[in-house]
Formats: structure tokens, sequence, C-alpha cells
């Protein structure tokens, strides 16, 4: 197996992307890494560490799409670029799966234009994981189609059930779908249409789901358009941060509170663990004919190297072979 990895894709590119591919080398045999981009640029760094150099290979890529231009026009104008370079491997079917932490409109522009989607899928969805009080929760789609139809959020609901069944090994995934109510008869066309189609559809259709239920371990999968999806990731974000920051000052606050706080350390440090993205990877591009794992873009060492282990979990499992064959099985609908 050989994972491509957009080596100057990322806030700490390339650094912290070398550096996590050498990690991800280290703890899991089976597979090599294809790094894209400045030649001499990366050679530098992987003079910093040691790894097993016949499972690193180097494709020369001059140029970066940066996360201020327009994705599709980067994508047509740059060829010479680490995240097009890469991708046309993936496309050619020269590595197996392909990481990246750049700009994540890019990302999803090339993927779908360079790679392309697995036959029968509508749309392709960014689907990252949460975590919640009994594990982890998939949310998709979290931003690839702000306007989605019906049927669109029927194939998210069954890729989301194949890849938390063969990735994430739940048994039986239970599939939500967001809506501002949990009675059937709730929501706006696109749910109530929405709600219907997964009623008949062969997954554990677990029902509405509110959005104060999202995180509560009661659904291993939430299905939504990408507008929502992305409110309910970036809010999610936003409030984990502010919680941990409040919490961290109000223990600061006096000496009984700083005692305390010592007391419980091993607590709140397996608490963070928990809230670390870091610890998850990133976040897969479901539909396309290819493994696509889009990586934070703040990502230090230590998430590339969990991104890019993920993709070779997602290869070994042969998710969107599950995939296409669950769309293949979905009735024809125009919404």
């Amino acid at each position: 197996m050989k994972i491509a990895v957009d080596a100057f894709g990322g806030d700490n590119a390339p650094q912290a992307v070398v550096e996590g591919a050498v990690q991800a080398l280290q703890k899991a045999q089976g597979f090599s890494v294809l790094l894209c981009g400045d030649e001499a640029k990366i050679a530098e760094e992987l003079k910093k560490y040691s790894y097993d150099a016949s499972r690193v290979e180097i494709l020369h890529a001059p140029d970066v799409i940066g996360c201020d231009e327009q994705p599709t026009i980067a994508i047509k104008r740059k060829k010479d670029s680490s995240l097009v370079k890469a991708l046309e491997a993936l496309r050619d079917k020269r590595v197996d799966a392909f990481v990246s932490g750049g700009s994540t409109g890019a990302v999803l522009a090339g993927a779908t234009l360079v790679v392309r989607r697995l036959k029968g899928v509508k749309r392709p969805a960014l689907a990252p994981l949460l975590p919640t009080r009994k594990g982890f929760v998939l949310l998709i789609d979290c931003g690839a189609n702000v306007d989605s139809k019906p049927s669109y959020l029927q194939q998210f609901a069954v890729m989301a059930d194949a890849y938390m069944r063969d990735v994430a090994g739940v048994e039986k995934p239970r599939v939500g779908l967001i809506n501002n109510g949990a009675e059937e008869e709730k929501g706006n066309e696109l749910t109530k249409a929405a709600h219907q189609l997964l009623k008949i559809t062969p997954i554990n259709f677990a029902g509405n789901c509110e959005a104060r239920d999202i995180l509560s371990g009661e659904f291993d999968a939430v299905v939504c358009d990408g507008f929502i999806g992305n409110v309910v990731l970036k809010y999610t974000e936003g409030l984990a941060g502010t919680l941990m920051g409040m919490i961290k000052d109000e223990l600061m606050a006096d000496t009984r509170s700083k005692f305390g706080a010592a007391l419980s350390k091993k607590a709140f440090l397996r608490v963070k663990k928990k809230m670390d993205y870091t610890e998850y990877g990133g976040a897969p591009l479901l539909g396309i004919d290819g493994c696509v794992i889009k990586a934070h873009g703040s990502s230090n060492a230590k998430a590339f190297s969990a991104a890019i282990l993920q993709a070779k979990k997602f290869y070994e499992a042969d998710v969107n072979g599950a995939i296409a064959r669950a769309v293949e099985t979905l009735p024809s609908i125009e919404d």
C-alpha cells in the first residue's frame, strides 16, 4: 500500500507533515508514503529523522495552492502543485490513498475534478468524527454540499453506515437525521423528505436527532446538509475551546481551586485527550473513487500521523467497495 501525502498542505507544512509521515511509518508496517512537494525542502526535513528510506518516495511539485485562492481555478491552473500531483497519483492508481491538510475547498474541488466520484454517487461528503461521552459520532456532511437534496442525504447515510461499520468497527451503526425536533413531522421540506427516504433505506435509521443529542452518544452517525454540518462543527470546536478555557481559569482562581485541580489533573488530561482532534486524524471525503482524508489545517505532526494511519485503515477496510455496493442497491430518485 502506498499513501500520497500533500507535504505542503497545512499551516505547519512541510515540517509537521514530514514529521507526521515518519511517525506513522514508525507506528505501523505494510505501507509506504509518497511525499508530494518541493523535493529539496522535503529532503532537508527528512534529514532530521531516522526512518526506513525504502518506504519513502518524493514526488517533486514546486507549486502550492493557498487557502486564499479560488479552488477550482487553482486546481486547473496549478498542475504542478503538491495537491494536484498527489491527487493525480491517486487517480492513476499509483497510490492507494491521499492525505492533505491544505485548503478544504481545493481538496474538495480537486478530488471531484481529478479523481472523480464513485459510480452512482451524486455528491461526495466530508465526514469528521466528533467526540461524545461514549466514544465518537460521524458528522456527514460538514461543508462539501451547502445545498442538498433528499437523495443526497440518503446517500450520505449509506456512506456513513459503511464507514462506521468497516473502519470504526460498529456492528450496526445508529444513523440519525439532524433536525429541529425528534418527531417525524418536524423539519423543513428537505428533512421531511429525507426522513421518509431514510425510513426505507437498508440501514439502522434511529430517527431525527436534535442538536443537543448529537454528542449524547445515542447516535453513531448523524446526517445533514453541508451548511448545517459546518455550523455544527465550528460551533462544537468553539464551544469545546471556550469551556476548557473557562474551567482552567476557575481552577486557577484561588489556592483551594488550585489544590483541587492538582488532585483532578489526571481526569482533566483524559477529558482533554478525548476532545483533541489530533487523536482522530482527519475527515474522510466519502463518495470519491479513492481514499481521500482531509486533515485539519492546523494539524501538528501527531495529527498528520493519525490521518495517514486513518487512510491506511480506510483502504484496508475497502470502504469504497462497501459504499459502491450500497449505493447501487438504492432506487433511482429524481429530487
